[in-house]
C-alpha cells in the first residue's frame, strides 16, 4: 500500500464534475478520483476549515463511531472496476481491526475529519495513476495497458487528457 494525501479538488472542464487529486506522500505520482458535488463540499469544507453549526453527514458518522467505542484507523483506495474505485474504512473496534466497505468519496471526507491515512493499493495506481513530465507538465504513461483495460478506463483518459495540470506544483503547501 501507498500513503496518500489529498492534493487538491477540482472540477473537469468537459463535464463540470468534481474530482478529488490524491498525491503519492513521498512520489510525485497522482490518482484522480471522480467524486460527487456533495462529497466534494463534504472534503472541502473540512480542508479549509470552515465551521459548520451542525454536523454534516461525515461529522455525525466520525462521531458516531467515536459514541459506538470505535476508531477510524485509516481508509484504503482498495480497487479499481469498470471505472469504479472501491475503498475500505478501516477501524478499531474492542483493539481488533474491521473493515467497511465504501464509497472512495465517503471514506476520504471521514479520513480528513478524524485525520487518519489515506493509503491505495499499488494495483490501483498501476492502473489509474498519473506521473506528470517535469517539463512539459503532461501525463506520462506508467506502464502499458492491453486494449481491454484501456477501454474499461475511457472516461478516466478523457478526463486526464483534459486537465489542465500546469499549476500543480504552484499550490500551496
Amino acid at each position: 500500500m501507498v500513503e496518500m494525501i489529498i492534493d487538491s479538488i477540482r472540477v473537469s472542464l468537459m463535464n463540470y464534475q468534481r474530482v478529488v487529486i490524491l498525491k503519492e506522500k513521498l512520489a510525485d505520482r497522482y490518482l484522480p478520483i471522480w467524486i460527487g458535488p456533495a462529497e466534494a463540499d463534504a472534503i472541502a469544507v473540512k480542508l479549509q476549515g470552515v465551521t459548520v453549526q451542525r454536523p454534516l453527514t461525515h461529522d455525525l458518522l466520525c462521531l458516531t463511531i467515536g459514541a459506538l467505542g470505535a476508531t477510524v484507523e485509516s481508509i484504503i483506495i482498495s480497487d479499481l472496476k469498470n471505472d469504479t474505485f472501491y475503498a475500505k474504512i478501516i477501524l478499531n473496534v474492542d483493539g481488533g481491526q474491521m473493515e467497511v466497505d465504501s464509497r472512495p468519496s465517503d471514506a476520504l471526507a471521514l479520513a480528513v475529519r478524524a485525520e487518519v491515512p489515506i493509503y491505495t493499493e499499488e494495483v490501483v495506481l498501476d492502473k489509474a495513476g498519473i506521473i506528470l513530465d517535469r517539463e512539459t507538465g503532461k501525463p506520462v504513461s506508467q506502464e502499458e495497458v492491453s486494449d481491454e483495460e484501456l477501454k474499461g478506463m475511457s472516461a478516466f483518459t478523457d478526463f486526464i487528457n483534459t486537465l489542465d495540470l500546469e499549476d500543480f506544483d504552484k499550490r500551496k503547501s
